[in-house]
């Protein structure tokens, strides 16, 4: 595994609500740089940061991961995880319809 890779990915909504998966330490500096600058907070500023130590080599990799999520939670950017999203999906199928 690349050292910049994350041990999971961090599923965050892009555009209209698309689920994609943050793999790496580049991919989320990618979403941090590209953030509205009218948006841009401490989180997004500390998540930064992060990433940009954790792309030299100064600190881990799943501490700019965790800084990441954080950032990602306080913006409502966390997209659902897909088991919970089909576990759901199927509870709601199986229950009888009223008429």
């Amino acid at each position: 595994m690349k050292p910049d890779m994350f041990k999971k990915p961090v599923r965050i909504l892009v555009g209209l609500g698309f689920p994609t998966e943050v793999r790496s330490v580049m991919d989320a500096y990618r979403h941090l740089v590209e953030w509205p600058i009218s948006l841009r907070d401490g989180p997004q500023s500390v998540a930064l940061k992060a990433c940009r130590a954790a792309l030299r080599g100064d600190i881990e990799a799943e501490t700019a991961r965790g800084l990441f999520a954080a950032f990602a939670e306080k913006h409502d950017l966390l997209a659902p995880e897909t088991d919970l999203v089909m576990a759901t999906h199927a509870r709601w199928s199986r229950k009888p319809h009223v008429s």
